[in-house]
């Protein structure tokens, strides 16, 4: 995590809220607050924005060494400008959100995905360095270096840092592994089997009753676990049929980045009735068109929200073998199994996004001297 004594300005932005706070040393040093992002205009969705980063600015007592902050996308992120958003329908057309802000608080603007910034900060205070430190506490001398991370929520969104480097593509559109095929609907996107919508919509249909009835994800979250009263085969149907879209989206990338997955967003709260699925359907082979097994990943995955699980992911395994026709005695660690684990947010996915727009802004800073 670097260190600095500068303030950083934060914004989670998302389609229902505003969510804003201030980042010094890597810590949070107001109370977050949120405001409602909806609006009747373009121009009063912008005001409530300047308004809230200037309320931060009374809050934290200090001028901003920089603001980044998560904006939906599509978007060009390196130069701010956010383009048609369904989520934000008033911004159409390109709006330069960098540069107003810049002009208007008189500091550098960095704008990124949320599934970006989410898998930064859980890559550098998160997920990442948690499990790097029970390896080390097992003797296991495997470190990870790549960092998966997807967000459940309104959408379905990602982020990959490589090598402790956020990627952003060529295009701003690195992790977006929203537009993957849909495994269960393939003239889809996944991102339609994996939201809110889509746990309400496979509800109201197993259980018989109108959209408008369904209680939300969490209701049948609580009735999937039988804390509540309801059709609770529906609800387990429901999240059943995330898991399953999930896992296909989540293997097919992880087949490219071949590192740990962290998830966050609103319904990763679920992952104790929707985990143990996930995981397996990853886990579970192909079919040659002969027939035989083939292994869906050449990792295998782990549940890292399951106790046993993880001490079976950290335990060292493997062995020494001895380096062959050189003079000298050479014994080198060797470990066949391949690994990959999959783990719910550590910080909690606003604290997590505050934690990488705050390193982010901090990283570009310094590239900037």
């Amino acid at each position: 995590m670097p260190n600095s004594a500068k303030t950083i300005f934060v914004l989670d932005a998302g389609g229902t809220g505003f969510k804003f706070s201030a980042v010094r040393d890597g810590k949070e040093v107001i109370p977050p607050f949120t405001v409602s992002s909806s609006a009747n205009t373009l121009d009063e969705v912008l005001q409530k924005m300047i308004d809230g980063f200037k309320t931060v600015q009374q809050l934290a007592a200090v001028e901003p060494t920089a603001i980044s902050f998560c904006f939906p996308g599509p978007a060009d992120y390196e130069n701010g400008i956010i383009g048609d958003l369904e989520n934000l329908p008033h911004f159409r057309g390109g709006v330069a959100l960098k540069a107003m802000l810049e002009e208007l608080f008189h500091c550098p603007v960095y704008i990124n995905n949320d599934g970006d910034l989410f898998t930064y900060g859980e890559a550098l205070g998160g997920l990442l360095p948690e499990i790097n430190k029970l390896l080390e506490q097992q003797g296991n001398p495997k470190r990870f270096q790549n960092l998966l991370g997807v967000t459940l929520g309104t959408g379905f969104g990602g982020g990959i840092v490589l090598n402790g480097k956020l990627l952003h593509g060529d295009n701003s559109a690195g992790g977006e592994i929203n537009r993957m095929r849909n495994l269960l609907f393939p003239q889809t996107s996944a991102e339609d089997s994996v939201s809110i919508r889509a746990v309400k919509r496979v509800f109201s249909r197993e259980a018989g009753i109108d959209l408008a009835a369904c209680p939300e994800p969490f209701g049948i979250y609580e009735i999937a676990m039988g804390r509540k009263d309801g059709n609770q085969k529906a609800a387990i149907q429901a999240w059943d049929d995330l898991a399953k879209a999930l896992a296909d989206a989540i293997a097919n990338a992880l087949t490219l980045v071949d590192g740990l997955v962290v998830i966050g967003g609103g319904l990763s709260g679920a992952w104790p009735v929707f985990m143990d699925r996930l995981v397996g359907y990853m886990n579970q082979p192909f079919s040659d068109l002969q027939g035989r097994e083939v292994d869906r990943l050449e990792i295998k995955t782990f549940n890292l929200q399951n106790e046993k699980e993880l001490i079976g992911f950290t335990e060292k395994t493997g062995d020494m073998v001895r380096v062959p026709k050189i003079d000298r005695e050479l014994w080198l660690w060797f470990d066949p199994i391949k690994k990959s684990g999959v783990g719910i947010s550590r910080l909690g996915t606003s604290s997590a996004v505050a934690v990488g727009a705050y390193a982010y802004a901090i990283d570009q800073l310094k590239d900037s001297i």
